[in-house]
């Protein structure tokens, strides 16, 4: 209401900075309103003035520093520098001789400065000429066309810059915001909220380190990185908005960087570059984001999410699933987490247990941390079935299921470490989920002539020969005995490696692919652990678990390694006195055979203490709970669980990470070039050298990859490509429709360094 009262007593014309101050250009003169009364004024030249009432207008309150920007085009920098040289010589510090050499004008751009520089570059005037005309200086007139304050007619957005160029540029931008942080008034209006987030920009750049990953944007989108995302993950705000740091995490993955913190060894403009931005967050503003991205288990519901999709989108996939632990082993100081054997290392190490559940060709759908570990039967029970059973697209319904007594919902196969003929039945009786997994007592070794020579596919393709045998089987005792199918393999060396199975439809060739194919899942952990670094923490920090958390008593496990003990000493001890009693001394040596009972005596004397000893511990072991809550440990035994948040964020994205990199070997792989190769020839892609030539009105954006080191290496690059070409993805956030090219390859029509947009199309 009151802008409505002052503004019509304000010359018509004026620019208003916000509703309180206005400006007027009047013929020659710069005048400044504060409601309807003129509180300064000024030569529309003379820039030390406008420098001097700008930066009174801010530091009195009665300006913002974005309001000014937006206002007359000036960038922060400068505005920074005229309010450090208010606030420190006072307002004779704008009035100081020039030093010698510099030119008159200082090295503000105001809108008028900025109107006569446009024209003065579109009637042809060199940067230079435009610069002494002007009386500014040339790094000022150069600032202002590369942050795109001014154009270069004939020239903008044609000649791509090389690495080089931009290295300067990137580092005299370190004077104002920071390294590379070139687009000055899109940071400060989202420093003040005024604008959701920086749009993506690119421009032509030859040369860009890394530039390759950009081939993996179609297969990382369709895998998954941005479903869901911005409705799932809590919100961020500023510069950098949600997919720009999923993009940026998914780029560090699949270039092997694999931690936040390796960031800072990556040129952060050169990578910007990838992501259509100036630069990429620092470090410290990274791990904010994802800590954003990820609050209130955000991180954890779109993980639940992906894995949904990922089912939905391989219903087949789905239905064989292997389930397998991964100890991630802790060193840190944070908290004393419970010890747990770990079988690669062959120890018992403190650690957190990953319960994955992956697909027959090792693909990820979702993994349960368990820092408390309550094996994989119970992980089993009360995760990982009631998930499946609700995510699990195309089971059978209860109708179909009745009129086949055989046909199952889906199947299970995990190793050792979950057999149980309970559980067997359990999984049977009421939920009618097939289980495959190896014998763990097998009965006696069955005659060779058994055994018939079968050809079988294996889920990843490869056609291998098996002699295979097979029978039913009663496992168990008492009602939990279950008749099962038994199948067993015989090696060249004559071992017989033997399966069960309540899976009862198929043949028993699939059986034994489907058992034997968990080495997928194995080679999925050691590749994740070197590759995508899953073991390593993301932040630091812990919390407490509720009260009621079930963990093992240290009284009961005292109790329990007591128990063990004796007991493997009373074995010791009667093996030797069993000994004794088989080889007996002659009663006609009586020294010896004084010697010999005396010593007899002694172990029966030792047998009967260990005896009284054990019962007593296993008395002590009945009486005392295996199990209490959390609240009841004492001081000394708690611990506490790593935070989970940023951790699984950056874990969801290096499982889209890995599905993507090998959705993409698949098309790679082929007489020539197995699946190892296949990974080789992408890692190298993704750290190779790339341009980057946007053609906005062709809507495309060319990414042109720098040759590979080898021949035969770029001929299977270019199969790939024009795979990736015929997906005709879109750069998030733009209209562009991603082109891939090989540089010398058969696509390239010219050389880069004098590429333009006419040459493009």
């Amino acid at each position: 209401m009151a802008q409505q009262l002052i503004l019509p007593m304000i010359p018509l014309g004026a620019t208003e900075i916000n509703n309180h101050v206005s400006a007027w250009r009047g013929e020659d003169r710069w005048t400044y309103f504060l409601g309807t009364h003129p509180i300064y004024s000024h030569h529309a030249n003379d820039d030390r003035m406008f420098r001097l009432i700008t930066s009174m207008l801010i530091d009195s309150g009665a300006c913002r520093q974005i309001e000014i920007i937006r206002t007359f085009g000036v960038s922060k920098s400068n505005i920074d520098r005229s309010l450090r040289m208010l606030r420190a010589g006072g307002p004779e510090s704008f009035f100081k001789p020039t030093h010698k050499g510099r030119r008159g004008g200082g090295n503000v751009l105001n809108r008028e400065t900025l109107e006569n520089a446009q024209r003065l570059l579109t009637q042809g005037y060199s940067r230079s000429e435009t610069a002494d005309d002007l009386g500014v200086s040339y790094d000022t007139l150069r600032k202002a066309i590369s942050d795109g304050r001014l154009a270069e007619p004939g020239k903008q957005h044609e000649t791509a810059t090389t690495k080089s160029s931009r290295d300067v540029v990137d580092a005299q931008a370190a004077s104002g915001m920071g390294t590379a942080c070139i687009r000055v008034e899109e940071r400060a209006l989202a420093a003040f909220g005024v604008c959701d987030g920086a749009p993506v920009r690119f421009e032509p750049c030859l040369d860009i380190p890394k530039g390759g990953v950009l081939c993996a944007l179609p297969s990382l989108l369709m895998n998954g990185l941005l479903e869901g995302a911005e409705q799932l993950l809590s919100g961020v705000k500023g510069y950098y908005r949600c997919f720009h740091i999923l993009l940026l995490l998914a780029f560090m993955a699949l270039c092997r960087i694999k931690t936040v913190e390796k960031l800072r060894g990556q040129a952060p403009g050169e990578f910007g570059k990838i992501l259509g931005l100036d630069r990429v967050p620092e470090v410290r503003c990274l791990r904010k984001k994802m800590d954003e991205l990820s609050a209130d288990n955000a991180a954890e519901l779109w993980a639940a999410h992906l894995g949904r999709h990922w089912m939905q989108a391989d219903p087949e996939a789905a239905g064989t699933l292997y389930v397998d632990g991964h100890v991630r082993v802790y060193h840190g100081q944070q908290t004393k987490l419970p010890k747990r054997y770990v079988s690669r290392e062959k120890l018992c190490l403190r650690g957190t247990t990953d319960y994955w559940v992956n697909d027959a060709v090792g693909r990820p759908f979702f993994f349960v941390e368990k820092v408390i570990d309550p094996g994989l039967l119970k992980t089993l029970r009360d995760d990982i079935v009631p998930r499946l059973l609700n995510d699990i697209p195309g089971q059978p319904s209860q109708e179909e299921l009745e009129a086949n007594p055989h046909r199952c919902r889906f199947v299970l196969v995990f190793d050792r470490e979950g057999y149980s003929p309970a559980f067997f039945r359990d999984m049977w009786k009421n939920h009618r989920i097939g289980c495959i997994s190896y014998h763990k007592h097998p009965e006696g070794a069955w005659p060779d002539d058994w055994f018939v020579k079968h050809e079988a596919t294996m889920p990843n393709g490869e056609i291998v020969t098996m002699h295979l045998a097979e029978m039913g089987s009663l496992v168990g005792s008492g009602k939990d005995s279950v008749w099962l199918r038994e199948v067993r393999k015989l090696t060249d060396s004559g071992h017989q490696t033997s399966l069960i199975s309540t899976f009862y439809e198929p043949l028993h060739t699939v059986l034994a692919t489907r058992l034997f194919s968990r080495w997928c899942q194995e080679n999925f952990f050691r590749y994740m652990m070197q590759h995508f670094a899953i073991d390593l923490l993301q932040e630091y920090g812990t919390e407490d678990f509720t009260d009621t958390e079930q963990v093992v008593n240290p009284t009961w496990r005292e109790l329990n390694r007591s128990r063990n003990s004796l007991q493997n000493k009373l074995r010791y001890q009667r093996a030797r006195f069993a000994e004794m009693s088989m080889h007996p001394e002659s009663e006609d040596d009586k020294a010896r055979y004084t010697k010999w009972f005396r010593k007899k005596a002694a172990f029966l004397e030792q047998i009967q203490h260990y005896e009284y000893q054990l019962d007593e511990e296993k008395a002590k072991l009945k009486k005392t709970p295996k199990h209490i809550n959390w609240a009841q440990l004492g001081e000394k035994d708690r611990f506490h669980r790593l935070l989970p948040g940023r951790k699984r964020l950056m874990d969801t994205v290096r499982m889209i990470a890995y599905r993507a990199e090998t959705a993409m070997a698949a098309l790679l792989v082929s007489s020539t070039v197995d699946l190892a190769a296949a990974r080789c020839l992408l890692q190298n892609l993704f750290a190779n050298e790339a341009d980057i030539l946007p053609d906005p009105e062709n809507k495309r954006l060319l990414v042109r990859i720098h040759s590979a080191s080898r021949p035969a290496a770029n001929r299977s690059l270019e199969q790939f490509i024009a795979k990736l070409n015929e997906a005709q993805v879109e750069y998030p956030g733009t209209d562009l429709r991603l082109v891939y090219e090989i540089r010398g390859g058969s696509g390239d029509q010219g050389s880069p360094e004098s590429v333009s947009l006419s040459s493009q199309r």
